[in-house]
């Protein structure tokens, strides 16, 4: 027999399965779960009405997502006499329809991500919204749950024994907060910060004929829940790369970033995916400790991926600068491509200034035309502030320019300061022969540098002794190898680059 939304037949075999706060018995077409009478510090179920109330809530906040699942609330009586015993009736779900057990097993689920991101999306969409929820999704707020979870941690584990990497991402996230405000102001400008779910993980999304159940919302605190939208679906994509298959996770985070419209800066899909791995990381030691065979090695590798996305989500200003023809451009459009940055271009942007297109030539001699004092300082001015805005806003730079100057690099310093970001110096180099060559034949464009300016800048340009010198006089790739590794030093130790929506294939 064979249950509406079922992939096989009706379960029939009993069985008892057990989280860090709760007990489910499964008795043939039903589920049924009991809270655990413990307090962890952020729960409390040790009082029966609290556990109560605790499965009212669950069958109320879950039935948004499941409402076919979440049957009701039962008890469940002993002959000693003692109050009933509260606990949340469900519908059983398929053990083998579990996306976790899917995506262990190699099957394809491409369509119940795609799925499971636009009905995720259209709740975001309609979901409550007011003050209180707004209030969660500050800069402050998330900042105070990070610490809650360094405290929690340090707590479960002893201040010597912290697991390796939790001291860095500590380092890690103060940084990325501090100069991040305006971001944050900006979700909630955007209404990008709901009443959601909470606590969305593979074990807890169902594959069944007419389309996924999503299980499990987070009831036990309703601040915990109100969330930004894509830090929910961070959630599911941090399990996703922890079962291993951090393909289907930046899939399935491009599928909601498209289905939502969400425009955000690929550093904070990288910040939240490391909160929800640190958060399951804290719950693995919690398991840990309760006796549960594995937690403790999950946690160490939880810790690890929070670590690589934070090391990847870290907000950098790139300055890519030389002489004219050294390929300084080429290096410029080839590196921001590969970060997932926003590029910045003097040239360009000067001419903007001057209302003139950044194909028109503008040629001038040296220290002339829009190439006199003046200009060449309100162009840089206009290009870091440009940079700031967007540093604040998440969004990694590259600017590409000269940098000839102490003047323009220590104005350089001061945004990277003020923005808490990751300034590193790139000196593209190539023999006087081939910058010549370069510009002999080069074609016109937003540069209007010749061989006579060329000449007179190289003798007027102080020594860089901060930058990396980067030789650009052969293969783009290997100029490109040598830049990411100044501006990413940890190399496999950080994660993949996640690509915009518009960039995924589907």
């Amino acid at each position: 027999m064979t249950e509406p939304g079922h992939a096989g037949p009706r379960p029939s075999r009993a069985d008892v399965c057990e989280t860090h706060t709760a007990i489910l018995f499964f008795a043939g077409d039903r589920a049924y779960k009991v809270k655990k009478p413990l307090n962890l510090g952020f729960l409390d179920y040790t009082g029966r009405a609290a556990r109560r109330a605790a499965c009212e809530r669950e069958v109320a906040l879950n039935r948004r997502f499941a409402p076919d699942v979440y049957l009701g609330l039962g008890e469940v009586s002993t002959p000693d006499g003692e109050a009933p015993e509260p606990l949340v009736v469900m519908r059983r779900m398929p053990e083998d329809r579990r996306l976790s057990r899917l995506v262990r097993t190699g099957a394809p689920v491409d369509d119940v991500l795609r799925t499971v991101a636009r009905r995720l999306a259209a709740w975001h969409a309609d979901a409550p919204r007011g003050r209180d929820v707004d209030e969660q999704g500050t800069r402050d707020a998330l900042s105070a749950r990070w610490e809650a979870g360094f405290a929690q941690i340090r707590a479960l584990t002893g201040e010597g024994s912290v697991p390796d990497g939790v001291p860095e991402a500590e380092r890690l996230v103060r940084r990325y907060l501090v100069g991040r405000e305006r971001l944050f102001d900006s979700r909630i400008a955007q209404r990008r910060v709901v009443d959601g779910h909470g606590d969305l993980l593979a074990e807890d999304v169902f594959c069944l004929d007419d389309g996924p159940r999503v299980l499990d919302c987070l009831e036990f605190d309703d601040r915990l829940r109100y969330v930004d939208g894509l830090d929910d679906a961070a959630f599911l994509a941090m399990d996703l790369e922890h079962l291993g298959a951090p393909d289907a996770a930046a899939y399935f985070l491009a599928r909601y970033s498209e289905y939502s419209g969400d425009p955000a800066p690929p550093s904070l899909w990288h910040h939240y995916v490391a909160y929800r791995a640190f958060v399951r990381a804290k719950v693995s030691l919690i398991q840990a400790q309760q006796g549960a065979p594995g937690a403790e090695p999950a946690s160490r590798r939880l810790v690890a991926t929070a670590l690589g996305h934070l090391r990847t989500a870290a907000v950098g200003l790139t300055l890519v600068g030389g002489m004219p023809g050294s390929g300084k451009s080429t290096l410029s459009g080839a590196l921001a491509d590969r970060l997932e940055a926003t590029l910045l271009s003097s040239d360009r942007l000067r001419k903007e200034l001057a209302g003139i297109p950044p194909e028109r030539p503008a040629v001038a001699g040296y220290g002339e035309g829009l190439y006199t004092p003046e200009w060449t300082a309100r162009t840089y001015a206009a290009l870091l502030d440009r940079a700031a805005a967007l540093l604040a806003s998440g969004e990694s730079v590259v600017l590409d320019a000269t940098w000839s100057t102490a003047e323009q690099r220590e104005a350089a310093r001061h945004v990277a300061e003020l923005t808490s970001a990751d300034l590193v110096a790139l000196h593209c180099q190539v023999p006087e022969e081939v910058s010549a060559a370069r510009l002999s034949t080069r074609a016109p464009g937003p540069s209007d540098a010749d061989l006579d300016v060329a000449a007179a800048m190289a003798a007027r340009e102080p020594a860089w002794s901060e930058a990396v010198a980067v030789d650009t006089s052969g293969p783009l790739e290997s100029a490109v190898s040598r830049a990411l590794a100044a501006v990413r030093p940890w190399g496999s130790g950080q994660a993949p680059i996640f690509r915009r929506p518009y960039m995924e294939p589907d």
